[in-house]
């Protein structure tokens, strides 16, 4: 049973990740599909330049909400069936890895989706928010700085798998976790690491691209 409430958790947060907050916005502001602007990603900055500051603080809002949703539900299952209290992190982990799954290859959208970043800090606020939040401030600083939000992103990424082995070395689970959510994020930035190799990448200021 244990195995089939995993499952559960599992496939259900995938569902709820590819639920598109940026795609949904898109059509109901501009009336298409946000993946048909800028570069093409559905996620809050390509709706900060194709619909505008509103636009992006309802995807921000909708993707944070949505991974919140997928661990909250994982820890009430943990906790009123066989999986158990000693298996809540276990629970978080996996709705955590459903729901930047369903984030980045959605269903309902032909699997493209997003690059899972508020999605990821979100869940990782639920495995270790001490870690996230000191996390979250250094990428927010790395981005005012330089305005590159791959940049601070991608930083972001690579830090939790660094502070994973650092601070949680009794916690082998975590750190396989924070590789396989980290190792997503980063891949789905792979063409951002290329142009900010080249110099080519946009910053978050520019207004046709996104990073």
């Amino acid at each position: 049973m244990i195995i089939f409430w995993f499952a559960v958790i599992l496939l259900g947060s995938y569902l709820i990740g590819s639920v598109s907050s940026a795609i949904i916005v898109g059509k109901a502001i501009g009336g298409d599909d946000i993946r048909s602007h800028g570069s093409g990603n559905a996620g809050a900055t390509n709706a900060l330049r194709t619909y505008g500051k509103a636009a992006a603080a309802l995807v921000t809002v909708g993707d944070c909400l949505k991974s919140a949703i997928c661990c909250t539900l994982a820890i009430v299952i943990a906790r009123t069936t066989s999986i158990g209290i000693e298996n809540q992190l276990y629970a978080v982990y996996a709705a955590g890895f459903g729901v930047v799954l369903g984030h980045n290859f959605p269903v309902f959208f032909k699997f493209k989706g997003g690059k899972g970043i508020l999605v990821s800090v979100t869940a990782y606020m639920f495995a270790d928010w001490r870690i996230a939040l000191g996390i979250t401030i250094f990428s927010l600083i790395i981005i005012a700085v330089t305005k590159y939000v791959s940049l601070g992103s991608i930083v972001g990424a690579a830090l939790f798998i660094i502070c994973g082995f650092i601070f949680k070395g009794e916690t082998p689970s975590y750190i396989v976790y924070a590789i396989i959510i980290s190792s997503l994020a980063i891949y789905r930035h792979r063409a951002n690491i290329k142009r900010l190799i080249k110099g080519t990448e946009s910053k978050i200021t520019d207004k046709k691209k996104e990073v």
